[in-house]
């Protein structure tokens, strides 16, 4: 039988997940464990984008200084820059837990072959294994 899904705290804070001998890949144990961690990753950057909204709603100060008005709005910027890339992840979270429920959770869309369990660990969003990858990033240098 294999240790699965304990999962705490941070979406990266979990028990390894540890197969047991010739157990099947991406079996019921499996899927649970990482829905959990997508899940667990999904609502802590869900809690980020409301301390945002109330951070720039709390903050939101209209500065006579030019120097501190210009500061804020950095700041500011940043912040949203952030809140986009995350939007962008979990968009990507979402896809991985519809894969998940269709049953094509672990599997290489490109070759079709095993990601792995500790590159899911890694990357629970990882849709290419480490070799596809690999030469997608080659193309992607190559073509600038």
């Amino acid at each position: 039988m294999a240790t699965g899904s304990n999962v705490v705290a941070s979406p990266f804070t979990f028990k390894p997940y540890v197969p047991a001998e010739g157990e099947e890949y991406m079996n019921e144990a499996q899927l649970k464990h990482f829905e959990a961690i997508l899940k667990n990753w999904k609502a802590e950057l869900m809690q980020g984008v409301d301390r945002t909204v109330n951070h720039m709603q709390d903050d939101a100060a209209n500065f006579p200084d030019p120097n501190d008005r210009a500061t804020q709005e950095s700041e500011f910027s940043l912040e949203l820059r952030t809140r986009d890339r995350e939007r962008r992840l979990i968009k990507k979270i979402d896809d991985a837990l519809k894969e998940i429920e269709s049953g094509d959770y672990g599997y290489c869309e490109s070759c079709g072959i095993e990601i792995g369990i500790r590159r899911l660990e890694a990357r629970p969003t990882a849709t290419l294994c480490i070799d596809c990858k690999t030469l997608d990033e080659i193309r992607e240098k190559q073509m600038g």
